[in-house]
Order: structure tokens, then C-alpha cells, then sequence
């Protein structure tokens, strides 16, 4: 039997490694070397009183990225902060908003984070850096928890308001009249977590800032931005867009860091022909407890809080068996109590907790101290939340472990058999357009609430008039004898608007299985077709529930919750048609295009599958009207390759490549893969060619069609690698999708179809890809 025997995280990861078992699964292993700290110097015109509390605070200089940011924001200038985890992009804001208050104790500052504890978090360092200095500041969170009488006296006095973009939308933009000493003095506003701010929730906040801006101009101020975000391929694209103005790019980061060992790591091949694999989460579990074991703090993620609860069972019991210290080993995610949540970031902080399973509740940069080791039971979905959770291990310094364990998806597949995307070439990119028609409308609405628009006066893109008589047709505006637009509807257009989703008509669930109903949560109805149609099973935060009744009429879904072994997947019948096309070019084997594009999607029956086995366990009929989606698309056709290939193959190699390409484009633009729509067509009637189309699964789309087309080589490169470093026979989920034709070689038939398209031949089809099984 093991028992607990302290050793270091480098003695346990040679340990580990010498383990045949554990090695064989090692595709990579590198060692990012230990890097000195780089200091700048205080500015002269910074208070005595805040180099006093810094110093109180062990902080003597600032890193060299901080000093440059503090430097631009008090010469007026936005800035753009991007530095990896832990490297105290939050004195870049901190410092200039107290500075600016001891100069004007009326000064203030509203700080945006996307998730409250993040933002509760925050409010407790600036508030303590705050006491050290000497300063009397008033500093709080303003969320959906702040009970009403504590809101009525932050609008009053609170000097920093921290808040998320969702309560600025909806309680505080609205309200402003109430908010006018923070509008009339408003000299800092910070945007933290800005990679976050991607698609259409990033559309959306785009343009809850103008209506910011627009009132800060009214109330006669012009703060200074300040955006702080992981390692992307275009944060000062990506600022200037969401905030509409220029920007600083401060890159050079200065933090020290200590030497970190990077492991990439397959689940052992279970079944040559399939592809079949081990569980991401037992290898995550049988890495962590070694670490757990030899007394190193760990922190495991997993991507869902049905995967959180089952590692840390799983870690719990093994602990116990092996006479480790069970009780220091805790989950965290969305839905403890703050308290809890609380307690737990102390507990790591002070070392009293030895392990923590979480989902990406702890990636964000709430304040957990020093880990050793950082276990991702998969890949979170961008290279941004990769690093920011394996940022977690060794964030003071000293030696770190960081182990990604990668799950049977194509995404996951592409990132750990190409070492180099995640560990020195360019980042991927965050895209979104705020000029989104239907987020637009809906922003317009609510700026015009708050408001009036003067005539010509300009709202995103240009003066705002043509958009606002569009909106006066519907009645819910109107244009007044001095020429100005008011607001004339009776409801309130904020509380209509989601920023989650860009259409305007979602269904809302109601669960029915309490004694008073209580509203779940919406989907868009594109979505509410094969999520909550009759007798679907709906997954919410893991609990499943029976769909009683799907009133399409009324838009509500009826439910209640169950307990069974099975999902329901419903069959989506799509067509597509072009509309009109942006731009086109000439390609390896045919063309690439991006446009405008009409999609048809019909819902017709549903299959009942067994979790774990997919075993098809039943189905019924879905009886629900067409939808049709106006959105973008990129496309690409192979004239050139049609002849020589029998049509049931060309079938086969058309959705294999496809899926292999909507894979890799969800790694490159760092989007989920149902962001994308995949229509495969042997011969398009438009085009009277073989053609695979990715349209956006969003009204109007948010602009990932374009980059898709400028960035169609590596598309097809990517495909290629992807299917290539599968270890299957002939295709299998991981690659080419889940295999329609058992006798059909998807494998190869679409691997000659992406060859044809430009991607490099291999004279062996594994030969290029280190460590494929």
C-alpha cells in the first residue's frame, strides 16, 4: 500500500515517466526554461501614499509591463495589457484608478469582469491595496447578490464599481440618471478577461460600450480604457473593436517565471480499428495522484461539472485507499456557494487544501496563491484558456508540472499531435462584429431608451437614422417635430435583450417539477429543434430533464427532471443556398469563396442513444415548422477532382474532410465546433461542383467566415495532420465523424480528397506526425 511521502514535483514527474504504462501515452514533453524578473521604475508624479502601501505590499518596483501601462493610461491613452497568468496585469488598472482618486476624491472607475467571482475577487485586492495606502476608498461589486439597500449607496458613493456586462446592460445603463455622479466623473473603465469577449457575446458588449461611451459623453466625461487579456493572435484588433477606439499594445511582460515541464498526453488506443480510446478522465486521475500523493498541490480541470464530480470522487477514494489526506481534496465550479468558493481559494492560498477539481470557474485569474501541478482533462477550447489553466501550477515561481490529457475529439486530436500550435506558433484568433444587423436593432432599441438620438448623430458604423426609421416602423420609436428620436415603446428593451445569443426570439424552459414552476434557462430557436423538442432529453448543468411539451407558438418548452441512461440526438436536415458572394479565389483543385447564405433547417425525427455506448435504444418523429437561417459561410469547391471518384465515395470523403476541416477551424478561431454549420454536396447546383460549405450558426454571422477564407491553406494542412495522426484504420469519430458506410475507407478516401485540395502528400500516411499510436 502507498502512503503519503513528501517529494518534489520534479522527482514525481520522473517517477511517473518511468512508468512504461504512463510514458507510452507522452506524445510531448517540453521544458519552457526559467526567466528572470524585468523591472521598470515608479513615475515621479506617482502619490507617496501608494509607494508606501506597495512597498507594504512587498512591491518595490514594477515589472516592466506594468510601469508601461501606468505611464500610457496617465497620459490619456487606452491601453491593451498581455502578459500571461500571474503576472500582475491587475496593478495596470489598480494603480491609475487610486491614483486618480487621491488626486480627486470625486474620481471614478467602473471595472467589467465577466463572471462575479472574479469580480468579488478583485474588489478585495484593490480594497486591501486600497487600506495600505491610507485612502478612504469606497470600492464594490454591484451583481445580481448586492441586496437593494447596499445598491442605493454604491450609485451614491461608490468610488470603484465593479459589475459584469450583463448588469451594465440591463440595471445600470438603464438607470443612468441614477448613476449620474459615476458617469459625470468617470475616469477609468476596465475590461479584464478581454479574450473572453469573443463572438456573439463579445458583438453584444461591443455595443453595451456604446452606450457607455454615448452617456459618458452626454454626462460630460471621457474616461480611459484599460483592457486586460491572456495571449491572443489579436488583442489590439480585438480591443479596438470591441471599444471603437485606438489602443496601446503593452506585450513585453516582465514577470518572473519558474522552469515548467509541459506534457501532452494520449489516452492509450483501445481499438485499432475504430480508434477507440482510454478515458481522458482516468488518466487525468492516475497523473494527479502521484502529485496528490507526494504532497504537491494540483489542480485537475474538467470541462463539465458532471466530469468535476467523478474525478473528485474518483480522487477522493483513492486518497483514502492509500491513506492520503482525503479531506484536503475539494471540487469548485458554478454552483457552490459563494462562501464555499470562498473558503476553498483561501484554503489553497494558505496550503491547508491539497488538491482541487474544477471546471474553468478557477481559469480566470481568481486569486489561488502557488500550485505545482496543473491536469487538463482535455482541452478547454482555445489556446488562451489552455495557458491560463496551466498558468495555475507555478505561478510564484519554481519548478511546474502542466499535463494536457487529450479527449477522443478531432479538436483535441489537432492540438496535441502539433506541439508547436500550442507551444510557439501564432495564437489563435477572438473575432467578433459588432455590426451584427440583429445585435445592432437590438442595442439601437436600448441606446434609445436611455437616450434620444439627435438627427445624424452616429451609433457603431456610421449616423444612425436609416436604422432608427426602420425601427420607427415597427412603433416601437419615433421621430419628433425637432427632429430627434425617442423612445416610445412601453416595455423595456434592455430586459428583451440576451447578450448570449444574437436572435431576437428565444424559447424559454420551464421546469415544472417543483411545486411553482421555475424558468430553466432559453435557446435560440435554431437550437430549441433538437435540444428541447417533445420527448427530447435536455442536459442542464448536468441533470437531465423529459420535454413534457413544446409550445412553438408561445415559445416554451415544459419540462421536468428524470433520472435515465440514455440522450436524445435529433436529426437536422439542412440545406443551403448562396446568396450573394464577398469574395472569391482561385485554389489547389477548385475555389474558395465566403458570402452571404440561406439556410433551411428541418427537424424530423430523434434517436434515444445510451450514454457511454451510443447504442441506439429507440427514436419517434419530430413534427416542427422549417427555420430558415440568414448568415455567412465560407465554401470551397473541387471542379477539378470530380471526375475519377464514384459518387457514394466522393459522398464519404466530402463530409470526412469536412468535419476534419470544421475541426481545425474551431481550434484556429477559437470557437466551439457547433459555431460552425458543416453542408457537404456531391454536386451544388450552384456551383455544379463537389463543395463543402462552414456557415455560422448565428443570424448574420460575427466575421469568421472571412478569416475562415483567408486562412483556407491551413484549413486543408490542418485536415490533413488531423486525420493523419488518427490512429484508426479507416476513419472513426476523432477525424472523419462517426462512420455512416462500414466498408467505406473515410480515412482515405478523404486524405486523397484534401491531398487533391492542396495539402502535402505523405509517402506514409503517420510519417509526419510525432508520437501517433
Amino acid at each position: 500500500m502507498r502512503t503519503y511521502a513528501p517529494a518534489s514535483a520534479e522527482v514525481v514527474l520522473e517517477q511517473v515517466l518511468a512508468e512504461p504504462s504512463m510514458a507510452r501515452g507522452v506524445v510531448h514533453h517540453e521544458t519552457i526554461p526559467a526567466h528572470a524578473a524585468l523591472h521598470g521604475s515608479w513615475p515621479g508624479w506617482l502619490d507617496g501614499r501608494l509607494r508606501g502601501g506597495l512597498a507594504a505590499h512587498g512591491i518595490e518596483r514594477p515589472y516592466v509591463h506594468q510601469a508601461e501601462a501606468i505611464e500610457a493610461v496617465h497620459a490619456g491613452q487606452d491601453v491593451v495589457v498581455v502578459t500571461p497568468t500571474a503576472s500582475g496585469k491587475s496593478l495596470c488598472y489598480a494603480i491609475p484608478i487610486l491614483q486618480a482618486i487621491a488626486d480627486d476624491p470625486a474620481a471614478r472607475a467602473l471595472c467589467l469582469f465577466p463572471t462575479k467571482a472574479l469580480g468579488q475577487d478583485q474588489v478585495a485586492e484593490i480594497a486591501t491595496l486600497a487600506k495600505a495606502t491610507g485612502l478612504e476608498i469606497s470600492t464594490a461589486a454591484y451583481d445580481g447578490d448586492t441586496p437593494a439597500p447596499i445598491r442605493s449607496a454604491i450609485r451614491k458613493a461608490g468610488q470603484i464599481v465593479v459589475t459584469n456586462p450583463d448588469m451594465l446592460h440591463s440595471a445600470i445603463l438603464p438607470h443612468h440618471t441614477k448613476w449620474f455622479q459615476l458617469f459625470e466623473q468617470l475616469r477609468v473603465i476596465v475590461v479584464d478577461e478581454l479574450h473572453t469577449y469573443r463572438g456573439v457575446f463579445g458583438s453584444h458588449v461591443a455595443n453595451v460600450l456604446r452606450r457607455l461611451l454615448r452617456l459618458c459623453a452626454h454626462y460630460g466625461s471621457r474616461p480611459v480604457i484599460v483592457c486586460c487579456s491572456a495571449t491572443i493572435g489579436n488583442p489590439l484588433e480585438l480591443a479596438e473593436t470591441l471599444t471603437g477606439r485606438r489602443a496601446h499594445l503593452v506585450d513585453r511582460n516582465g514577470a518572473p517565471a519558474g522552469e515548467r515541464h509541459v506534457l501532452l498526453v494520449d489516452p492509450p488506443l483501445l481499438h485499432a480499428a475504430t480508434g477507440a480510446r482510454g478515458s481522458a478522465l482516468t488518466l487525468a486521475q492516475r497523473w494527479a495522484l502521484p502529485f496528490l500523493r507526494a504532497g504537491r498541490q494540483t489542480v485537475v480541470f474538467g470541462r463539465t461539472r458532471t466530469a468535476v464530480e467523478v474525478m473528485l470522487s474518483n480522487l477522493r477514494e483513492a486518497m483514502r485507499q492509500d491513506l492520503g489526506p482525503r479531506s484536503r481534496i475539494r471540487g469548485y465550479r458554478g454552483g457552490y456557494l459563494p462562501t464555499e468558493r470562498r473558503a476553498i481559494e483561501h484554503g489553497l492560498r494558505d496550503g491547508e487544501i491539497l488538491g482541487v477539481v474544477s471546471t474553468n470557474a478557477l481559469e480566470l485569474g481568481v486569486d489561488i496563491g502557488r500550485l505545482d501541478v496543473a491536469i487538463l482533462a482535455g482541452y478547454p477550447g482555445s489556446l488562451a484558456a489552455t495557458w491560463q489553466q496551466m498558468g495555475r501550477a507555478g505561478r510564484r515561481g519554481g519548478a511546474s508540472v502542466a499535463v494536457l490529457v487529450a479527449s477522443p475529439s478531432p479538436v483535441d486530436r489537432y492540438v496535441i499531435h502539433h506541439p508547436d500550435f500550442l507551444l510557439g506558433s501564432r495564437p489563435e484568433e477572438a473575432r467578433l462584429d459588432p455590426d451584427n444587423l440583429h445585435v445592432l436593432l437590438a442595442h439601437l432599441r436600448c441606446a434609445t431608451f436611455e437616450l434620444p438620438f439627435e438627427p445624424g448623430e452616429a451609433f457603431g458604423p456610421g449616423p444612425a437614422d436609416e436604422l432608427l426609421a426602420f425601427l420607427a416602423e415597427a412603433g416601437h420609436i419615433r421621430q419628433a417635430e425637432d427632429g430627434r428620436w425617442y423612445w416610445s415603446g412601453e416595455n423595456f428593451p434592455a430586459s428583451e435583450v440576451s447578450l448570449r445569443t444574437a436572435a431576437p426570439e428565444n424559447v424559454v424552459i420551464v421546469d415544472t417539477t417543483p411545486d411553482r414552476p421555475r424558468v430553466l434557462g432559453e435557446v435560440d430557436l435554431f437550437s430549441a429543434q433538437v435540444l428541447v423538442h417533445e420527448r427530447a432529453i435536455y442536459l442542464h448543468e448536468s441533470v437531465q430533464y423529459y420535454v413534457d411539451r413544446l409550445e412553438w407558438g408561445e415559445r416554451k418548452a415544459y419540462v421536468h427532471r428524470v433520472d435515465v441512461d440514455h440522450y436524445t440526438y435529433a436529426n437536422r436536415a439542412v440545406t443551403l443556398k448562396p446568396l450573394d458572394v464577398f469574395a472569391e479565389a482561385s485554389a489547389p483543385g477548385g475555389r474558395r469563396l465566403h458570402g452571404e447564405v440561406m439556410v433551411a433547417s428541418l427537424v424530423t425525427l430523434f434517436k434515444k442513444l445510451k450514454f457511454g455506448t451510443d447504442e441506439n435504444v429507440g427514436w419517434g418523429p419530430i413534427d416542427l415548422p422549417e427555420l430558415e437561417l440568414q448568415t455567412t459561410a465560407y465554401w470551397l469547391t473541387a471542379e477539378a477532382l470530380a471526375g475519377g471518384w464514384r459518387r457514394e465515395e466522393l459522398d464519404v470523403a466530402l463530409i470526412g474532410a469536412g468535419r476534419a476541416i470544421q475541426g481545425v477551424a474551431a481550434v484556429l478561431l477559437m470557437v466551439d465546433p457547433r459555431d460552425l454549420g458543416l453542408v457537404s454536396q456531391v454536386r451544388s447546383p450552384h456551383h455544379d461542383a463537389p463543395t463543402i460549405y462552414l456557415y455560422e450558426a448565428v443570424p448574420g454571422g460575427v466575421g469568421l467566415s472571412e478569416r475562415l477564407w483567408m486562412r483556407h491553406e491551413e484549413l486543408i494542412e490542418g485536415a490533413a495532420d488531423l486525420i493523419r495522426a488518427c490512429a484508426c484504420d479507416a476513419g472513426c469519430p476523432a477525424c472523419t465523424g462517426p462512420r455512416l458506410e462500414p466498408d467505406i475507407d473515410a480515412r482515405g478516401l478523404a486524405l486523397r480528397l484534401l491531398e487533391g485540395l492542396g495539402a502535402r502528400s505523405a509517402s506514409s500516411p503517420r510519417a509526419t506526425v510525432p508520437g501517433a499510436a
